[in-house]
């Protein structure tokens, strides 16, 4: 019906300007919205208020040309204007339950939409570096990533998802130090950790030993020749950065380019494979993993260097390359090649991003955590540097998930290992849990994760109350041959007209508000709105169970019209629950 509206209030637009009551150069697109009192009626517009002006005349005025202008009322019962030119719609009940046989029809597929014409869309996220098993904060964006990409999806998006493994930084080769290390202590070796190194006592020392066990003693190197003439680490008062720098060459030197590779190989497939395992279970799949490394034996790192350079945007200084970022908006110019002939993490990213849009995809999404916000500026400006349009390119940034248990803070530190993962939460509250409690607030804001809320079973636990709505309906029907009873849809349809319940009103308002908040979840990237959505659809339920009974022994029509609004509500809960990637229990 929401949809029905904008399209005659745009067809009594175009009527005014064919009839020289407006100027047909005013462009306007109706659009409602629904009114929190419901006085206001089921839906509002202020478009009376957005042509007033260029037409010359009051909003009121012009709300008085539009109602004359609009011929088709099929469905609605009534019109006002309000306030300065407000319309407020008021919808004819008996049409407006005809949304439920909608539903029923739809099934599975109500509330999508083909809003987005099969635009190619990508969603990048999760990206983390594999450097250590996925934790509770990288949950967060996975959670949010997948949510958002079934959302685009569910509106008629073309979406790709894709994970960009950064697998040629300068962490991956403190990783594979750190495992050559710690291979060492389990060949017997005696020796003292650099500061800057990855001291976890799990997954580092599983991969050295995994090491040992297949390649023996052949990576084995004196202590001796490893540490002989390092400078100081930080211990010592020396800089540890500058330390593990000159470790990782000395290991290079001493292991030579086959063995070294070896090393780093074996943290850099352990590690993802158990990210992508990780990731997998969570219910989080992707169309592509696409490695940095192969930015650079392409040759897209010069490729898009040269370009740059082309268009003027490039200049040398002390014997580094530089990109002209401050003239795009950034706050100062960034060094996409070091004077050792070294690329930078920029240069990948600019690389990166040129790939995407080269691909030919209509929109970008980048879903990165709210530290990275300094890099929007620099890659949007490096985007335009090179003649493509920013605009395309959306970065979402998700806060921090902060993870609460007994009412305490835990800590998180991926270098000193004493992290929570995100395999532990998920074996602590369940996937559906974990994901739901991800979601439900939205991405810009910071998330306090209360695991004793998420492994409730109470209608304090929001995802609990939920899938208990669901689980009610479907107890209702499991009722109806147990009480002799049996559903005939067909015989309800014709009592719709007697569902003038206060909670069926507003039942069959929440769902009628389904779809158009898919598609504002959708193109917003907000699915906290679909939580929020679920909360209060289930909320009308619940308030209609526990006031008026389903099951009317002696009024076989209402009875059947009841059903078929909460079977409808079943449906919606269930689409709703499955946009999130969460499943709708028949029993709890």
């Amino acid at each position: 019906m929401k949809a029905q509206i904008e399209l005659r209030l745009l067809n009594a637009v175009r009527l005014m300007q064919e009839q020289g009551v407006m100027d047909a150069a005013i462009n306007v697109t109706p659009a409602l919205t629904v009114p929190k009192d419901p006085s206001h009626g089921d839906f509002a517009t202020n478009i009376a208020l957005q042509i007033a002006k260029p037409m010359g005349v009051p909003p009121r005025v012009a709300a008085q040309c539009l109602l004359e202008a609009l011929t088709d009322r099929e469905g609605i019962k009534q019109i006002e204007i309000a306030g300065p030119g407000f319309l407020n719609f008021f919808v004819d009940p008996a049409a407006a339950f005809a949304l439920i046989d909608t539903i029923l029809a739809a099934g599975g597929t109500f509330g999508h939409s083909r809003f987005g014409e099969g635009k190619k869309v990508q969603v990048e996220f999760v990206s983390a570096n594999p450097t250590g098993p996925l934790h509770v904060g990288h949950g967060r964006g996975a959670a949010y990533g997948a949510v958002v990409a079934d959302l685009l999806a569910a509106v008629g998006f073309d979406v790709y998802r894709e994970y960009y493994v950064n697998d040629a930084g300068r962490q991956m080769h403190i990783l594979a130090v750190s495992i050559w290390l710690r291979y060492l202590e389990a060949c017997g070796a005696k020796l003292t950790f650099p500061a800057n190194g990855y001291k976890s006592e799990a997954y580092i020392f599983d991969i050295a030993k995994a090491l040992k066990t297949e390649h023996g003693d052949t990576m084995f190197v004196s202590t001796e020749d490893v540490f002989t003439n390092l400078p100081p680490d930080e211990p010592q008062g020396g800089d540890k950065d500058v330390y593990i720098d000159t470790l990782i060459e000395r290991a290079k030197t001493l292991l030579g380019e086959t063995r070294y590779r070896t090393v780093f190989d074996a943290g850099l497939n352990s590690i993802l494979a158990d990210i992508r395992d990780d990731l997998r279970e969570f219910g989080v799949e992707y169309e592509q993993w696409y490695s940095e490394q192969t930015l650079e034996d392409r040759g897209l790192i010069d490729r898009a260097i040269a370009k740059l350079e082309e268009r003027g945007q490039i200049y040398e200084k002390e014997g580094a390359l530089w990109f002209k970022s401050t003239e795009f908006g950034d706050d100062k110019d960034r060094v996409v090649r070091r004077d050792n002939g070294q690329s930078t993490y920029f240069a990948s990213d600019i690389a990166y991003h040129m790939e995407k849009f080269e691909r030919g995809f209509d929109r970008v999404i980048d879903i990165w955590g709210a530290d990275h916000h300094g890099y929007v500026p620099r890659v949007k400006a490096a985007l335009t540097a090179l003649g493509f349009d920013e605009s395309r390119l959306d970065v979402s940034l998700v806060q921090f998930a902060i993870l609460y248990r007994g009412g305490e803070r835990v800590q998180m530190s991926t270098r000193s290992g004493s992290f929570v993962t995100l395999r532990e939460l998920r074996q602590e509250v369940g996937n559906e849990a974990a994901r739901f409690f991800y979601v439900m607030r939205a991405a810009a804001q910071h998330l306090d994760f209360d695991l004793d809320l998420a492994k409730s079973q109470s209608n304090d636990n929001p995802l609990y109350y939920i899938q208990y709505a669901h689980a009610r309906v479907c107890s209702v029907f499991r009722q109806l041959p147990l009480r002799g009873f049996t559903h005939d849809a067909e015989n309800g349809r014709s009592a719709y007209a007697r569902l003038t319940e206060s909670h069926e009103q507003a039942l069959f308002k929440r769902l009628s508000q389904f779809g158009d908040t898919v598609q504002r979840a959708a193109v917003n990237l907000e699915p906290h709105l679909i939580v929020h959505y679920l909360r209060e659809l289930a909320q009308d339920f619940h308030a209609y169970y526990n006031a008026h009974a389903f099951l009317v022994a002696d009024d076989a029509p209402l009875r059947d019209a009841r059903l078929n609004l909460i079977a409808a509500t079943r449906q919606v809960l269930a689409n709703g629950l499955a946009l999130l990637g969460m499943s709708a229990p028949e029993e709890m």
